[in-house]
């Protein structure tokens, strides 16, 4: 990462880190002790926060303030780790390791995993639908943020594209296949990201925002194929997950459906597509065009 990377980074971790324990103090009701310790538990035990990143990150460009943005980005990292937690159930993934530590049905149970994962689900929408006295952002704009995020963790996207993930164990895809299932399971909430992060500054219409849309398509498709690659040849220490997962459980990716070096040229293609849908936005997108590239050359 260059240095101006770096330190905008620490920015946004050290920020999100505080906002997400902040929406984590969760009234004290009786008998959910276990269940918000597993919140807890799987929200701030570590991770990339890509997604909140790429809210501030757009948000910023745009011209937003942090504070009008801590919103959005909780709520989709929320939605985020609803997800691995779910992902990694016995009845999905069965993982016993996420970022490190034992998942949350290892820490916990399956039925308090679950329920952590539906009330993270929750929680998201409830954050980014904000408190009645907040005229920070427009009521118009937080209800286009809420359709956008549901429509990212939907049946067309997120939870379809692992739906299409669990009916392909055993199959073999073609590319375009392979692309789609990436492009729903994992493109779209990252797309997403990048979409409410501009809706929270104000901008939800035009060619401005038609260019963030086709960059976090772009993203979103080159992160999940870079950790295609990851599974194959990463370091799982580094990873804090096993690697090789994917190729045990017959699940096609992009290297077993076109192999490794096909599938490092397919992402820094999508990298260049990104950056170069970003030119309506000027330099203010160089945080955006500095993400890109990293997202193709992490080793986490």
């Amino acid at each position: 990462m260059s240095a101006p990377l770096d330190s905008r980074l620490a920015v946004y971790h050290g920020r999100i880190e505080r906002v997400l324990a902040r929406y984590l103090e969760l009234p004290e009701i009786p008998g959910t002790e276990r269940l918000r310790e597993a919140m807890r538990y799987s929200v701030l035990g570590g991770g990339k926060r890509l997604r909140p990143v790429l809210v501030y990150a757009t948000g910023e460009c745009l011209g937003a303030s942090l504070d009008q943005l801590d919103a959005a980005a909780a709520a989709v990292e929320f939605v985020h780790v609803y997800s691995l937690v779910h992902d990694d159930l016995p009845a999905m993934d069965d993982d016993d390791l996420r970022r490190g530590r034992p998942t949350c049905h290892r820490a916990f149970d399956e039925a308090t995993a679950m329920l952590a994962g539906d009330a993270l689900q929750a929680l998201a929408f409830d954050v980014l639908a904000g408190p009645d006295d907040d005229v920070a952002i427009p009521a118009a704009a937080r209800l286009a943020m809420l359709r956008l995020l549901s429509r990212s963790a939907g049946t067309a996207g997120m939870a379809g594209g692992q739906a299409i993930d669990l009916a392909s164990v055993g199959a073999r895809l073609s590319a375009q296949a392979v692309e789609n299932m990436h492009r729903r399971k994992t493109g779209a909430l990252i797309q997403g990201s990048v979409l409410i992060g501009a809706t929270a500054a104000g901008l939800s219409a035009g060619a401005q925002f038609e260019a963030l849309r086709r960059y976090g398509a772009d993203i979103g498709l080159a992160f999940q194929i870079q950790d295609d690659i990851l599974d194959v040849e990463g370091d799982a220490t580094l990873l804090g997950k096993a690697t090789g997962a994917d190729a045990a459980r017959s699940k096609p990716t992009y290297p077993s459906t076109v192999g490794i070096d096909a599938a490092r040229k397919r992402a820094l293609e999508l990298r260049d597509s990104a950056v170069a849908a970003l030119a309506p936005l000027g330099t203010r997108a160089e945080a955006l065009v500095e993400l890109a590239h990293y997202m193709v050359n992490r080793k986490v």
